[in-house]
């Protein structure tokens, strides 16, 4: 026996009295579970730093996460202890460029409890009259930075994701809440989508701007929702202008960015496919090739400069 069903309700707290929201959607994104490039978290920190917003659920953590797998950061100051980031999963109540209200899910990704947690969203879901859920996500793939951006989609109706390719079939991978959630939502008869961007594995422990653009261009999209990109222009050309630069300096590098450019336009050209999916028993550089030939060109930067 599992012994008693505890009750999701109790492992959030409101914080306002329930406005009239219409229909609003709903956007997820937790961290914690694979961001390659930082386009979620840069995605979030775009929709909380420039748009009107305001907690309305708060989680209680203490019952989520795990503290030793994922310690939160205190600070130390000569004699005493004088801060503790303490970790906060809350559901917040943001106004998009046009005015409309939606709610975006931050924090850290569950560490404990996955189905009361989950069971607690969807509670939320119905409560709040969600209309549709939005996940995000942000994926390391062999294609390169010199090309357009590519987007995987999934949703608990095909008909939600039209226009979008699948690009793998049947396999198995590590789960995350957000999966789960969006899983459960499906299942209780509630729309959910999720969004996965695809950003070259050899940037993916950087920040890459570009890939929250096309993360956040994609929700918009589906949602209808007016959210904030211009800002991150900027920040975008000058990453690409930077790893332009370190491109240009190595030749190893270059010839890897070359292949990948190469394969890109073979099957997005040939194929007339959106994005880029490697084919079975294509020769494309692995990801720790491709790591390794830009960690030796960084490393070699680092030297040169003392």
């Amino acid at each position: 026996s599992r012994g008693p069903v505890q009750d999701p309700a109790q492992l959030y707290s409101m914080h306002q009295t329930e406005q009239e929201l219409g229909h609003p959607v709903l956007i997820v994104g937790m961290t914690g579970f694979v961001d390659a490039g930082a386009a979620v978290r840069l995605s979030v920190d775009a929709l909380l730093g420039q748009l009107p917003n305001q907690p309305m659920v708060t989680f209680a953590v203490d019952e989520l996460l795990d503290y030793r797998s994922r310690r939160p950061i205190m600070v130390f100051a000569a004699d005493h202890w004088e801060a503790y980031s303490e970790p906060v999963l809350a559901m917040h109540l943001v106004r998009d460029g046009a005015g409309v209200p939606f709610l975006l899910l931050t924090g850290p990704e569950p560490d404990l409890q996955w189905e009361r947690f989950t069971r607690a969203v969807v509670g939320l879901v119905e409560r709040l009259g969600v209309r549709m859920t939005v996940g995000l996500n942000a994926i390391p793939m062999a294609v390169p930075h010199t090309r357009p951006t590519g987007m995987s989609a999934h949703a608990t109706r095909a008909a939600l994701v039209a226009g979008y390719e699948p690009w793998v079939g049947t396999v198995q991978v590590p789960g995350s809440a957000a999966a789960l959630l969006e899983l459960r939502l499906g299942q209780a008869g509630h729309d959910a989508v999720g969004f996965a961007v695809h950003v070259p594995h050899y940037l993916a422990q950087m920040e890459f701007p570009t890939a929250t653009i096309a993360l956040l261009q994609a929700v918009a999209s589906c949602t209808g929702l007016a959210l904030p990109v211009e800002a991150l222009r900027e920040a975008a050309e000058q990453t690409q202008a930077s790893v332009a630069a370190q491109v240009s300096q190595s030749e190893e590098v270059a010839g890897v960015v070359k292949a990948l450019e190469e394969q890109y336009d073979a099957y997005a050209g040939s194929r007339t496919r959106a994005n880029l999916i490697a084919e079975p028993g294509a020769q494309l550089p692995t990801a720790d090739e491709l790591g390794a030939a830009f960690e030796r060109f960084l490393a070699e930067q680092g030297e040169d400069e003392g």
